[in-house]
């Protein structure tokens, strides 16, 4: 489900969770305890394997798991990506391919941000399914994303290849697929470099209106849950997921 490397305090979280790294409650509650173990780790690398880095939300799973299935999923995943917005260490996304919907979410909630050259493509299509975003993914979007582009990438849900998704300040660098673990190593070696105290002051800083944002956000999540959970919801769902297989 995850592969796990440390090597002179930089550690590599390598998605392998089938052939699309789709995110459902299992790997979330894995990624949920890599994160508790990353604490004596100078810096983090998150990749994936293949030719997609997360496809995101399992969304099969999602529309059979009913109710009680999609509230414990929601939990998980608020949980995990607030947690990994606010890892005080550095973290670099290494988005091998496809960085869709939550993977995207994965992406922009790191400090640096690396894409490989080829056919992936990056982006948050929640409204072409016909759902909502949860509240700590739309703000992590939000702080990640320009400005001027977070609202036409949000409501047309495009998804972009590598050279527009930098172009558009989606990613910080476009490398070479076989040039990508080894940059996203050295920027992590090179943020790492920075006094641990320095780092997450100023990380925390940097952030700190995006979870000011979040704490007054529950009564969105409790309502993006009431749409998931809604009786047309698995259906638009299915939808959107027969129209990705006619492509």
């Amino acid at each position: 489900m995850i592969e796990r490397h440390l090597h002179d305090g930089i550690l590599t979280l390598r998605l392998t969770h089938g052939t699309a790294n789709a995110l459902d409650a299992e790997l979330l509650q894995e990624l949920d305890r890599e994160l508790d173990a990353a604490g004596d780790a100078r810096a983090l690398v998150i990749t994936g394997h293949g030719h997609i880095f997360c496809a995101g939300v399992d969304l099969f799973r999602l529309s059979e798991g009913g109710t009680e299935y999609v509230r414990d999923f929601f939990a998980r995943l608020d949980t995990f990506v607030r947690r990994l917005f606010t890892l005080p260490i550095p973290v670099v996304a290494a988005a091998n391919g496809h960085a869709i919907a939550g993977g995207g979410v994965i992406v922009f909630a790191a400090d640096y941000r690396i894409m490989a050259v080829g056919k992936g493509r990056i982006g948050v299509p929640e409204l072409r399914v016909g759902v909502t975003f949860p509240a700590a993914a739309l703000e992590v979007v939000r702080f990640a994303v320009p400005p001027q582009h977070v609202q036409s990438l949000v409501y047309t849900g495009h998804t972009l290849p590598p050279a527009e998704a930098l172009a558009h300040g989606l990613v910080d660098e476009v490398v070479p697929i076989e040039a990508l673990e080894t940059r996203a190593r050295a920027v992590a070696e090179q943020m790492a470099g920075i006094p641990p105290e320095v780092f997450r002051l100023t990380k925390q800083a940097l952030r700190a209106p995006t979870l000011e944002r979040l704490e007054r956000s529950a009564a969105l999540d409790d309502r993006s849950r009431e749409i998931w959970t809604g009786p047309g919801t698995p259906d638009r769902v299915k939808a959107y997921m027969n129209s990705i297989a006619r492509r």
